[in-house]
């Protein structure tokens, strides 16, 4: 999957995201938020689970992915830094086609038989469909996202398409253990055809 999961630093590219099966869990708040931090440690938790599981089960081995996050507000022309306790978020971890949901249920009574995760019960399994959409490779801190950010914006309009859907990122390494100018984030906006404008 390296054209949706390693794209080029250098140019927006547009890709066609197939449905895919992902765990998943809403909240709302800054990314710096004892909630947000709640989430990862649950996902990560029962992904691991499932990983140890399948590979006991049936022999099979994978990574596990990387972290992703759909972040918006109910009114998106204020969606900025400056309002981030405002923000609402998804993060959510992609799952490979064998998993099922009988699996994620076993992981999470595993894991809620090791831990005490908060946020344990807000996890959910189901299939996510972004379809077509624009991305690209953004190396550094998150604080300067910006310009990257409406450089993929540029990209859809200067293409005849308009956005669609929540602003995508994909945390390709952990920030506690990367320096902030070599956090490698995939930037990633979902977006729709024009719809053609008829004169009379």
């Amino acid at each position: 999957m390296k054209d949706l999961y390693n794209p080029s630093a250098k140019e927006v590219v547009a890709v066609e995201i197939p449905a895919m099966n992902f765990l998943l869990i809403d909240g709302e708040g800054s990314p710096v938020a004892p909630q947000y931090r709640e989430a990862i440690e649950a996902l990560f938790g029962v992904s691991y689970s499932l990983k140890f599981m399948i590979k006991k089960g049936q022999g099979i081995d994978y990574a596990v992915m990387p972290l992703e996050g759909l972040w918006w507000m109910d009114d998106m022309t204020k969606f900025s830094a400056d309002h981030k306790d405002e923000w609402k978020w998804t993060a959510m971890i992609m799952q490979p086609p064998q998993i099922t949901a009988e699996n994620v249920k076993t992981a999470v009574e595993q894991v809620k038989k090791k831990k005490k995760l908060p946020a344990l019960p807000k996890l959910r399994f189901e299939s996510f469909a972004e379809g077509l959409a624009a991305q690209i490779l953004y190396i550094g801190p998150f604080s300067e996202e910006g310009p990257t950010i409406q450089k993929i914006h540029d990209y859809i309009k200067n293409s005849g398409y308009t956005l669609s859907g929540k602003h995508h990122e994909i945390y390709l390494n952990d920030p506690s253990r990367t320096a902030p100018n070599k956090l490698k984030t995939i930037l990633r906006q979902p977006m729709k055809k024009n719809n053609p404008s008829f004169s009379v």
